[in-house]
């Protein structure tokens, strides 16, 4: 390895020990770390803020490698659905949904977070996760707050949710789009091949759920009955303006579901509908945008970019190339990208780990005869299971588990990066065995 991959490194792992002690706030260390790498010119600014493709040299030739550099599809998107859900907030939805699915769950708090799950993971196939947890978090902060209780076990279990539901569909999450287009997959190809296991994870991890929470989340009885005896029609405080939002929420979610055939990227509607709503509700832009979490949409482009190092110096693609040449065995090579891949998406963010290994996935179909038939190979379907679902690995494995720890904290409750390990850690590797059964069956 070169200088330039070792000092990438390096600044790579301070900024994720910054972070996982939670002694500095992520933010700070996201921003620092992209800060080093263009003042040491690991990475150009253009690359950085742009993205773009380069070619490396490897002992098997030249490979060329994409830079995603900062995903602004991403921040734009959670801009725009930050700005409609700040103002959806003031009609009192939220709260009228939230002691609804109190209710259906009688008060108790571990099938009112199933329930919530449940909800989290539908919506996140239909939309996409990030969406999800900006709809979904607000609610189950306010159940907390009504069962006096401590919200960060419900969140962490919504976080988990909405990656398997992202998991499930084209749309659903950001690799799903990437693996699709780089292997000319449709919508209905992630439904016949990743929808089944999904399916069959989320029994299970509601199952675990159970189990484990079960005996730890207690509630008086006091605090249930107070619960069912709140009335959830008054909590809806402004209907003129819950209907404008609501037109423009389901006109924006419409357009999530399309956007393929509209030529649109996602963040183009979600700051569409948020202009619109700013237009026809006449509110305060600056009084709307305090409630943006902008410390989460800086520590994303703080990450973005230096992600964006290591696979600007190669060092991702050169680590993928070192696990993709152990074997020629298509079984044994689908369980090592599954794993790897689990592991790489809960360590960086999976978006550039996509992109980078879209080429090499290609290539090695190519050589082993499977590029003719994208649907029935086991290596996409692996990239795209490890890619989503590793995501539960960390706090900071996947864009949904970010925003939604952004809105816990601002509301009082950090979720420490340790603390999100114990649940993350075992509901991943419990869906990622669920996941090498299913690609040993299905394809082998």
């Amino acid at each position: 390895m070169t200088a330039s991959q070792w000092a990438v490194l390096v600044i790579f792992f301070l900024v994720y020990a910054a972070i996982a002690s939670d002694r500095i706030h992520k933010t700070h260390a996201a921003l620092l770390g992209a800060a080093v790498m263009l003042v040491l010119g690991l990475i150009d600014q253009e690359r950085a803020f742009h993205g773009g493709v380069i070619e490396r040299q490897f002992p098997e030739g030249l490979k060329t490698i994409h830079v995603a550099g900062a995903d602004w599809n991403t921040i734009f998107l959670l801009v725009g659905m930050m700005i409609i859900v700040s103002i959806t907030k003031e009609t009192g939805v939220f709260q009228y949904l939230a002691i609804r699915a109190a209710k259906l769950g009688r008060g108790r708090p571990v099938p009112i977070i199933i329930l919530l799950s449940a909800v989290t993971a539908v919506l996140s196939a239909l939309l996409d996760n990030v969406t999800t947890v900006l709809l979904i978090v607000p609610v189950t902060l306010l159940i907390a707050e009504a069962l006096e209780t401590d919200p960060v076990p419900f969140v962490c279990c919504e976080i988990v949710a909405s990656n398997l539901g992202g998991t499930a569909t084209l749309v659903g999450d950001p690799p799903n789009i990437m693996i699709a287009s780089a292997a000319d997959l449709s919508f209905l190809d992630f439904i016949v091949h990743l929808t089944p296991v999904v399916l069959v994870i989320f029994p299970v991890f509601a199952v675990t759920v159970w189990i484990v929470l079960g005996r730890r989340i207690k509630v008086t009885e006091e605090q249930r009955l107070r619960v069912m005896r709140l009335d959830e029609t008054e909590a809806i405080q402004d209907r003129p303006l819950l209907v404008r939002c609501g037109a423009v929420l389901g006109i924006t979610m419409g357009g999530f579901l399309i956007h393929g055939r509209l030529g649109l990227e996602p963040a183009t509607i979600a700051l569409f509908g948020a202009a619109i709503l700013l237009l026809i509700t006449r509110k305060d832009p600056r009084r709307t945008l305090e409630d943006v979490e902008w410390p989460t949409i800086f520590f994303f482009f703080g990450l973005f970019i230096v992600v964006s190092g290591l696979v600007y110096q190669g060092v991702i693609a050169k680590l993928a190339e070192e696990v993709l040449a152990l074997t020629t065995s298509v079984p044994v090579m689908s369980q090592i990208i599954l794993w790897f891949s689990a592991v790489a998406s809960a360590v960086v963010d999976n978006i550039p780990y996509v992109a980078t290994m879209n080429p090499l996935i290609i290539d090695v179909s190519e050589t082993l005869h499977l590029a003719h038939d994208p649907q029935a190979n086991p290596l996409w379907w692996a990239l795209a299971l490890g890619a989503c679902l590793g995501g539960n690995g960390t706090i900071i494995g996947a864009s949904a588990n970010v925003v939604a720890a952004g809105i816990t904290g601002r509301a009082g409750h950090p979720i420490k990066f340790v603390r999100f390990l114990k649940y993350g850690i075992p509901l991943m590797v419990e869906s990622l065995l669920i996941s090498w059964v299913y690609l040993m069956w299905r394809y082998f």
